[in-house]
């Protein structure tokens, strides 16, 4: 049978197969995609908590409360025992101490609004006098404008009719008729009813009830906090750290003296806030200013908005008692100095420039724990995220909290760089760039950020997750970025050698940096050249398809002293690099070859048996290291070049010097 008839015979027996081909296997559509059970898990637990977190209000609120009152005595309690005060006593008077001053605020809280009670008719009644006086004053300045705008003449004022009031001792009738007004009806008023002694008592006592029993609530929570601390944190480590205990204990330890230092710091700053501004209300004259300084002070526990609330009451009071604006003026300069010095200058020397939370974090708390728990969770919206954050960077389950709410960054310095390429944005690449250059040099730079990134981009290109063309858009931009960091000088060079000095010259020898087959390979030839520049050192590109096998021999080695070949991504068949460098050294058989830079971690490639066969003089990990390597064999005396030269020609190759 010949091979077109085996070939007709195949085909015809295909065709009758295809009916039973389409029965069997039939075309299935894709599933779509459905949440996974542990997505479904987390969003049903989160759900309960929110749920638990406002149904059980009246006793968590307590317990916060005495977490955070244990936090803020903790330190006082440690003083107290290294004075020489047993755990109860040192406990005992600390509680004492913040009873203290709890009872000496509410006092005068209570003081001060008694004695403003009484004459707040007069200042609402002032307040709005002026405010009727600038709307007054707003309406004729708008109509003047449009008078003046429209061209119309002034209009004549309307003339007053007098009014006649019927004299008194006339009937309803009579006054009708005379000034044609009726008399207004009597008010009834129902008188009501003694009340008894335990009414009056139930009346009195119940608006106090709450407070005094969240207060009880919470005092005796601290206490036994504070009493058997070590314990609850034996409890904690053993309920979510046992397997690592030494580092539990750690993190424990740090959580608790960072909270406490915090809140500590957090309430001397506020309260000093609000003496001094108690203070300067007392000197401008605004009545019970201690008042208005205990309420900022409170208030400034609610991020950003809190000094602005405190602001609102001395200012509309400040308006009611002074007949002009020069009190309204210097109460709002009161605020507008004290709050940023409070904020740019004595909280950064206490705590530093940051809570630890992003500002966004701060906001949505804020509005989350008010939906919450009302004014009590606005005021303890900032901690309590402390606290989540704090949490999340200690333990692994709960480290969402920290990459949700900290102000610590969500994608390390390689992805930002790496993102930023895969975006097409080298203006934010170059910006990043520039604040990284600040303290760190260039070849810092490139070694850390840029290699890293670039070894990302090369692995998922070789994945097929990045297509040619998308390779050749994102070496475009990175050459872009270098390009622009063409003029940066480093401040100074720490940690380098003597030869990596930018005003020390190196011999004149040139150096080539070829470029590997990798999309990514011309920016490492790029960096190296540029740095090699900075150190006064001749160099040139020269991309992969000059050194493939049709060009090459049209390429002039014959001053190269030392040849880079960029190579990043080797595989696990490092082929290609072999060969091309036998091709680079049967043009140049008297330059040094430096090959790399490869990763440590790479142990094929750090071998010396896989290193002579590769055929490289020196091999580098980083491009510090070719730096050294470069400048080293340009500083080689010619007879050692010569000597080295004679031994690869004679088909040995020299030892590998990583």
């Amino acid at each position: 049978m010949t091979d077109q008839e085996q070939l007709a015979g195949y085909d015809d027996d295909a065709t009758d197969r295809i009916p039973e081909l389409a029965l069997e296997t039939p075309p299935s559509v894709p599933a779509a995609s459905s949440p996974e059970l542990r997505t479904l898990v987390a969003v049903a637990v989160g759900a309960i908590v929110v749920a638990t977190l406002y149904i059980a209000q009246d006793v968590l609120i307590p317990i916060t409360l005495a977490v955070m009152l244990s936090f803020v005595l903790s330190p006082l309690v440690d003083v107290l025992r290294r004075i020489g005060l047993w755990r109860a006593a040192a406990v005992a008077l600390s509680v004492l101490v913040a009873l203290g001053a709890i009872g000496l605020i509410g006092t005068l809280l209570g003081s001060q609004a008694a004695t403003l009670a009484a004459d707040v008719p007069q200042y609402v009644e002032a307040v709005q006098n002026k405010v009727e006086s600038i709307q007054a004053l707003a309406i004729t300045r708008i109509a003047s404008i449009t008078r003046l705008l429209s061209g119309d003449r002034p209009a004549t004022p309307p003339v007053a009719v007098p009014v006649v009031r019927p004299p008194a001792g006339t009937t309803d009738a009579a006054a009708v008729a005379a000034g044609g007004t009726q008399q207004q009806p009597l008010v009834v008023e129902l008188a009501r009813p003694k009340s008894s002694v335990l009414a009056v008592a139930r009346a009195v006592i119940e608006p106090v009830l709450g407070p005094l029993e969240t207060t009880i609530i919470v005092l005796i929570v601290a206490i036994f906090i504070l009493m058997q601390r070590e314990d609850l944190r034996d409890r904690f480590i053993r309920l979510f750290g046992s397997t690592d205990l030494h580092r539990t204990t750690i993190a424990m330890d740090d959580a608790g003296q960072r909270l406490s230092r915090y809140f500590v710091s957090q309430l001397s700053v506020n309260a000093c806030f609000g003496v001094v501004i108690g203070v300067g209300l007392s000197l401008i004259g605004v009545p019970s200013a201690a008042l208005w300084g205990v309420l900022a002070g409170l208030l400034r526990f609610v991020p950003y908005v809190g000094p602005l609330l405190a602001a609102v009451a001395p200012l509309t009071l400040a308006a009611a008692v002074d007949p002009g604006w020069w009190t309204t003026i210097y109460v709002a300069l009161l605020f507008v100095i004290v709050e940023p010095l409070t904020g740019y200058v004595v909280e950064p020397l206490l705590y530093g420039h940051s809570t630890g939370l992003s500002p966004m974090s701060v906001i949505v708390a804020a509005v989350f724990w008010t939906w919450i728990w009302g004014p009590v969770g606005l005021i303890l919206s900032t901690p309590l995220t402390l606290c989540l954050v704090v949490m999340g960077r200690h333990v692994k389950s709960l480290e969402f909290f920290d990459v949700l709410l900290g102000d610590r960054p969500a994608l390390s310095e390689v992805n930002r760089f790496y993102q930023r390429t895969l975006a097409n944005d080298p203006d934010e690449a170059l910006e990043q760039a520039e604040k990284m250059l600040a303290d760190r040099s260039l070849v810092d730079y490139y070694d850390s950020v840029v290699l890293p990134g670039l070894k990302l981009a090369a692995a998922d290109e070789a994945r097929g997750t990045i297509s040619r063309q998308r390779a050749a858009e994102m070496t475009r931009s990175i050459l872009a970025v270098i390009g622009d960091l063409k003029e940066h000088v480093d401040a100074e060079h720490t940690g380098t050698s003597n030869q990596d000095r930018p005003k020390q010259r190196t011999s004149t020898g040139l150096v080539a940096c070829v470029a590997g087959r990798g999309p990514f390979d011309d920016v490492v030839s790029a960096m190296l050249a540029q740095l090699l520049a900075q150190r006064g050192v001749a160099s040139r590109r020269i991309p992969h398809i000059s050194v493939s096998r049709e060009t090459i021999a049209q390429l002039d080695l014959a001053a190269v002293k030392v040849v880079n070949v960029s190579y990043l991504e080797v595989g696990e068949a490092p082929a290609h690099l072999r060969y091309l460098l036998r091709r680079v050294r049967h043009r140049a058989p008297h330059a040094t070859l430096i090959a790399g830079p490869w990763p440590k971690g790479e142990a094929r490639l750090n071998e010396p048996e896989a290193q002579k066969t590769l055929g490289a003089d020196r091999y580098v990990a980083s491009l510090r290291e070719a730096i050294d390597a470069t400048l080293a064999a340009l500083s080689e005396p010619p007879a050692s070049q010569n000597l080295a030269a004679s031994d690869r020609s004679d088909g040995t190759a020299t030892g590998p010097n990583t």
